[in-house]
């Protein structure tokens, strides 16, 4: 804990090649264990080794959403073989950070890797992928809505605006009426906003409203690290969470107070029940939040 502490503190003065490359990365020696959730027909979702990762099933292979920390790709396809003989043929990533794309490189060369535009050029500054010859960089991208497939295949992708990141993809399944949320809705708590990639405080919460809003026929939500998936209820009082966050955070400020000074003040509202008190020091945590929040409101 002590070194992923060291590693946000140092993301949020600037150093955002360390810190998204060891984002939420496990001790290398620990056994790669990744349980299994069957969600619905042909969907499976394999926790453990960074985010969430989907596994859906069609006609013509599978489609895998997300990739885990580095050394978790083959563990992924391995698990993946104990599900189905078909072929994996298409990778997508929700995001940049190192537990979500990092696997990519153990995939076969062949996999077509699709993100959002703004992600393909965050992931090209990433050393993993320079370091492994390419392999596993993004292939297609999207700028606000891509369909793959048809049918009970069908794949939409969608990009609401800045968040997490500046190119956080949603992606839905619509025959099964479940979407992956990624780490806009990571789980049940203040959100991770990582500014040197392009997320945006000051649209965290407008962004979360537009994929509430614009996601139809969606019962289930993955979400990018919460243990169980989520509802549209659940994803619309996270949006509420995050504009009263913003609400403060903003009177803060304008009240002349620094982040540093402001950070401590922050108290979850008690009406959002079973929300986690704990804030992740990575990107430096309220007091960092508050700084971007800062910044945003300058320009």
């Amino acid at each position: 804990m002590k070194r992923l502490y060291v590693l946000g503190v140092l993301l949020a003065i600037g150093a955002a090649s360390v810190g998204v490359r060891a984002y939420q990365q496990p001790a290398q020696n620990a056994p790669k264990v990744i349980d299994v959730d069957k969600i619905g027909d042909r969907l499976w979702v394999l926790k453990g080794g960074g985010g969430n990762t989907a596994v859906f099933l069609t006609m013509r292979g599978v489609v895998v959403v997300d990739a885990k920390n580095p050394g978790w790709g083959q563990p992924i396809l391995d698990k993946i073989k104990t599900l189905t003989d078909k072929p994996v043929y298409m990778l997508i990533n929700t995001h940049t950070h190192g537990d979500h794309v990092s696997g990519n490189v153990e995939f076969p060369a062949t996999v077509d890797v699709v993100t959002q535009a703004n992600t393909k050029a965050n992931m090209e500054k990433m050393d993993i992928f320079k370091q492994n010859g390419n392999r596993g960089m993004a292939k297609r991208t999207f700028t606000d809505k891509m369909t793959i497939g048809k049918g009970p295949d069908r794949i939409d992708l969608h990009y609401f605006g800045r968040g997490h990141t500046n190119g956080d993809a949603w992606v839905v399944f619509p025959a099964l009426r479940v979407a992956h949320a990624g780490d806009m809705f990571w789980q049940r708590a203040l959100p991770l906003v990582d500014g040197p990639n392009g997320g945006s405080v000051l649209h965290f919460a407008e962004t979360l409203q537009k994929a509430h809003d614009g996601l139809k026929n969606v019962d289930q939500i993955i979400n990018g690290h919460n243990p169980t998936t989520t509802t549209p209820a659940d994803l619309q009082t996270f949006a509420d969470f995050n504009k009263d966050f913003l609400k403060w955070a903003q009177a803060a400020l304008k009240a002349g107070k620094t982040p540093e000074a402001a950070a401590p003040e922050w108290k979850i509202p008690e009406k959002y029940t079973g929300y986690s008190a704990t804030v992740n020091p990575l990107f430096g945590g309220v007091k960092g939040m508050l700084e971007t929040l800062q910044t945003e409101m300058k320009k």
